[in-house]
């Protein structure tokens, strides 16, 4: 069955045709409210022995959103070297950055000395930093044998992931940091972007019993994964239901050891998904006849800017808002710009595969549209430029309702400025 027809989540159609006509059609929106809500209701995460909340910054690493959280006191989650220059660039102090990632890059020696602190992944990053920096006081990212996900590609825990070291290998880890004197201060554990707080918590306790094994250890990072609401019908995680077993636990830990360890969390797209849309234009519209015919919505945007529902099948609410007023409604299916058929907005739920449809107001070719819930891992997870179309602008709304660029639209000669064209000699061999 279609989903029901949805209005903008903090936009009026005022505030739309203003966005469509000041920075053109398609344009994310973020909301400043919105963001520092999700920041507080972060900060209030149940602990003991102190809290640090770090925004995993892949989930929308635009400048003005990391300086509104650093401003916030938030520290950041970078997930390779570029990330975590994009954040000093931005302005953030390198002592607040912490790289986890699966490519540990080439100057990262640089980096621990800046005071970025750094999460060693694998066994082989444990060895090189042990043989660049020996006595180094870096962090280590496990895998603790447990996933969660919403689907298997969400899913960073477990056999089948290659994220963090396994942790049955433990003994292999201890012989690194004993060979080059390494003094380990932080255990890091992530499992997926799930929604089942009772995995969660359990792969808290299996964390605990790592940092049992590694007495210098004086902070525990159990990640993010907090599952977001995005349609009406989705439930977001409760960070107070999820953290107050967890604070028990450190508690109970600090008890029986003496050890009041330092607790770590990194959400994303708690933080940002619901505080981004993504305002476009119904270019085109077209249909198929028969018993399986479809009414197709064409879009001036796709996985060019929103690749989740392609990649996972994932839900985003769609608005259509009509030019001329009426409560007339229809069945669509919306698909984007792109010359590729897996450019789908509304596919059935975790099935990218499978074409779903959703009852709109009735639509034409000029009306806006808005995505809701676009706020993380769109515009920093794209297909950039496929079809040569630039990338979107990005707008930001602030506490009194104005809008602000915080990001210019993509001119054609910016995505070729760095071909090179070989001479006639070399083409013709």
């Amino acid at each position: 069955m279609a989903a029901g027809w949805t209005s903008p989540r903090f936009l009026s159609a005022d505030d739309v045709e203003e966005i469509r006509r000041d920075y053109g059609s398609p344009t994310f929106v973020y909301d400043v409210k919105t963001l520092r809500d999700s920041a507080s209701e972060a900060l209030a995460f149940p602990q003991s022995f102190g809290l640090t909340v770090r925004y995993a910054m892949k989930a929308s690493p635009n400048a003005t959103i990391l300086m509104l959280f650093d401003s916030m006191g938030l520290h950041f989650d970078a997930s390779s070297g570029y990330e975590a220059r994009r954040a000093i660039l931005a302005g953030v102090a390198p002592s607040k950055i912490s790289i986890s990632t699966q490519e540990l890059p080439i100057n990262f020696g640089e980096f621990l000395q800046d005071g970025v602190e750094i999460n060693a992944c694998s066994i082989s990053q444990l060895e090189r930093i042990g043989q660049t920096i020996p006595g180094a006081s870096i962090g280590i990212r496990f895998n603790p044998g447990l996933g969660s996900g919403g689907t298997g590609k969400t899913n960073v825990g477990g056999p089948s992931s290659s994220f963090g070291i396994w942790h049955e290998l433990i003994p292999e880890v201890k012989a690194v940091v004993e060979m080059y004197q390494l003094n380990i201060i932080r255990i890091h554990t992530h499992i997926g972007s799930g929604s089942d707080p009772a995995v969660w918590q359990k792969v808290s306790g299996m964390s605990l019993d790592i940092v049992r094994q590694f007495p210098s250890v004086t902070t525990l990072n159990l990640g993010g994964g907090y599952k977001v609401g995005r349609m009406s019908y989705e439930k977001s995680t409760d960070l107070v239901a999820v953290g107050a077993p967890v604070k028990e636990a450190f508690e109970a830990f600090a008890n029986e050891t003496g050890r009041r360890l330092h607790l770590e969390i990194e959400p994303g797209t708690f933080l940002v998904a619901n505080a981004g849309c993504l305002v476009c234009t119904i270019q085109d519209m077209t249909r198929t006849l028969g018993n399986e015919g479809h009414e197709f919505l064409k879009l001036d945007t796709g996985m060019t800017e929103l690749l989740r529902p392609s990649l996972y099948g994932s839900q985003h609410p769609v608005s259509v808002l009509p030019r001329h007023t009426s409560s007339a409604t229809s069945q669509y299916v919306v698909v984007g710009h792109c010359c590729e058929s897996g450019d789908l907005v509304t596919p059935a739920p975790d099935q990218p595969e499978v074409i779903g449809e959703r009852v709109t107001l009735k639509a034409s070719i000029g009306d806006a549209c808005v995505i809701d819930g676009t706020g993380a891992y769109c515009s920093g997870m794209s297909t950039k430029n496929y079809n040569s179309f630039p990338e979107a602008a990005e707008v930001i709304k602030d506490l009194k309702g104005h809008f602000h660029p915080i990001r210019k639209r993509q001119e054609l000669e910016q995505i070729i400025v760095n071909e090179v064209r070989p001479s006639g000699a070399a083409l013709l061999g």
